[in-house]
């Protein structure tokens, strides 16, 4: 008589099913694949060439273009530019992902963690939170720039501190929605094409560069719906004063609901991609 041993169940992807049902296994997994992501930004730092000059352009060219004739003071209108600078190049940064999960998906490079006994979505969520680095590193150069030129936190430290958390929570949520364009586009030049005409109206229709009252009637209504505007308007009240709870707090519900919404879409679309 001869026995017949029966080897573990694999799932669709090729992946063992015990492994992944393990208790904490996606996160593990996520994490230890995001140390894989970062350690391929960290040693080719071309990749964060754009989160490094693009803040250094834009409050160059702003401040000492429009400063003087907007706010009658380029010392002035930095106070009141920056923190939005900040928003908007953390948002832009968060554009990348969509593109860099796109081409790995084309070169076949996730299909060699389908044959790894991981969490399917382990990889996608894994190079998520290693894309984080990018928010971080446009974030410290575009203070660092600031405080050189003449920027400092009317309130504190640690509330200056808060608001680059804030825009750092905010981008990541946004971030998903990047993942789902590359997800549903077949080409990565589409998706930055695409994810950069979502961005622009979303960040130039604010209150960035100029008060909301100071616009015409119609842009005003799209100005006071945008959720950019919120975060924008909370980043300033951390770091200068004012009002702080009510643009906070609609940050975090917009934030939270764009996680909500755009993660299980962009995971759904991952799975059926690959």
């Amino acid at each position: 008589m001869t026995t017949t041993t029966l080897a573990p169940a694999q799932r669709p992807g090729g992946s063992a099913a015990a492994p992944a049902r393990r208790p904490f296994a996606l996160l593990r997994h996520s994490l230890a694949l995001a140390g894989r992501s970062l350690t391929k930004t960290m040693r080719t730092p071309e990749q964060l060439l754009d989160v490094t000059l693009q803040p250094v352009i834009f409050v160059v060219i702003f401040v000492y273009l429009l400063g003087g004739a907007i706010a009658g003071s380029q010392h002035e209108y930095l106070q009141f530019l920056l923190p939005a600078i900040m928003v908007q190049t953390a948002m832009f940064a968060s554009t990348a992902i969509g593109v860099n999960l796109n081409t790995d998906i084309k070169k076949g490079v996730f299909d060699r963690f389908r044959s790894l006994p991981i969490a399917r979505s382990a990889p996608l969520i894994g190079a998520v939170v290693g894309d984080v680095i990018r928010f971080v590193v446009s974030i410290v150069v575009l203070l660092g720039l600031g405080f050189a030129l003449g920027f400092r936190f009317g309130t504190s430290p640690l509330l200056g501190l808060s608001a680059c958390l804030l825009v750092l929570g905010f981008s990541f949520c946004l971030s998903w929605m990047s993942v789902l364009i590359g997800m549903l586009v077949r080409e990565p030049g589409a998706v930055q094409g695409i994810s950069f005409i979502v961005m622009f109206p979303l960040t130039f229709g604010t209150n960035m560069m100029v008060q909301t009252s100071t616009l015409p009637g119609w842009l005003q209504a799209w100005v006071k719906i945008n959720p950019v505007t919120d975060v924008m308007s909370a980043s300033r009240a951390l770091m200068l004063g004012g009002p702080t709870a009510g643009p906070v707090l609609h940050t975090l519900v917009w934030s939270l609901g764009m996680l909500v919404v755009f993660a299980p879409l962009a995971v759904r679309a991952y799975r059926r991609r690959t």
